[in-house]
């Protein structure tokens, strides 16, 4: 319970990306608002624990760091500048139905029916919670945003499946935030170029963001997904839209109406009812040294038994 409610600060924090998106940050900036939450968060990290990546973990990296941070990134910023009103949250709200239809692939883990359940209810909860009746459909916003859900669940999966190479968590997690950096730069420069200058204000928004918002909540999100299933820690995914709505109302002085509070429910539910289908693995089932420990016994007791049950077997087969 306790890596779950760590776990889930993660979403909450980054609930608040929108909040100091549109007061600390410049506008119509997304790409390079990914690229100074990733690599300087992740440079850090490398500064600190001073480990490269070595081996299979260098193209390993770079396709976690991808999947997770850069193209995700690129992506979550295409769909929100074209999709208003929540549209790109709702989108992403897809995410816990892909980890689990990928993870049952992939994975050792089977998602159950009330898996699948918790992620439908999630979906609905949050298109209540964040829809607004003038939404308009871009065909161009839309394929992005599934497409960013599809590559963080991706990168979710095979971050479960591959583990870590005997090294810290803040170094593999390092070794994939600046993966993500890089990979964003050209992508940066081509569709939006260089900014003329940055303000103290702007300076502060970012520095949020990649301290709090990226280094903080992505090592605690992988430490999550090592010890959680990965169908469970996607679900927690649901309380990032609902956090932000609710930071609008508490900070902005947005208004909520009745049908987005009864959306904002019914996702914090799917978010509980997902947290109590799965099974710990290995539940149900006592230790591999008490199995071992049974087994000894059993077979000592066989082996002490065996020259009784031989001798019964011949006082049956004698007649009289």
């Amino acid at each position: 319970m306790r890596v779950l409610l760590v776990t889930a600060l993660t979403p909450a924090v980054w609930g608040t990306t929108y909040a100091v998106t549109t007061e600390f940050l410049p506008p119509g900036r997304p790409l390079l608002s990914g690229v100074l939450r990733a690599l300087p968060a992740g440079l850090l990290l490398l500064a600190a624990t001073r480990r490269l990546p070595h081996g299979a973990w260098w193209w390993k990296s770079a396709v976690l760091g991808a999947l997770n941070i850069g193209f995700f990134f690129a992506l979550l910023f295409a769909s929100a500048y074209r999709l208003p009103g929540g549209m790109a949250a709702v989108l992403g709200a897809v995410q816990p139905l892909l980890v689990a239809g990928l993870s049952t692939l992939l994975l050792t883990e089977r998602a159950s029916l009330r898996t699948v359940l918790a992620g439908l209810i999630g979906a609905v909860g949050v298109a209540l919670a964040v829809l607004t009746a003038a939404a308009r459909l871009d065909p161009i916003g839309i394929l992005a945003g599934l497409a960013g859900a599809a590559s963080m669940a991706v990168g979710l999966v095979l971050t479960k499946r591959w583990g870590r190479p005997g090294v810290s968590l803040l170094t593999a997690t390092g070794w994939q935030l600046t993966a993500g950096g890089l990979v964003l730069i050209p992508i940066m420069l081509l569709g939006e170029g260089l900014p003329a200058s940055l303000s103290g204000r702007n300076l502060i928004g970012y520095g949020y963001l990649s301290l709090i918002g990226t280094a903080v909540a992505y090592t605690l999100w992988f430490r999550g997904l090592e010890r959680l299933p990965a169908a469970r820690v996607s679900l927690l995914s649901l309380l990032s839209p609902v956090t932000a709505t609710a930071l609008g109302w508490a900070a902005l002085g947005q208004s909520l109406t009745a049908v987005q509070v009864s959306g904002m429910v019914l996702a914090f539910g799917a978010v509980l009812l997902g947290q109590s289908s799965t099974r710990r693995p290995g539940a149900g089932r006592p230790p591999a040294g008490v199995v071992h420990r049974r087994f000894r016994v059993t077979a000592k007791r066989r082996t002490r038994g065996l020259g009784s049950i031989r001798a019964r077997r011949t006082m049956v087969s004698r007649p009289g």
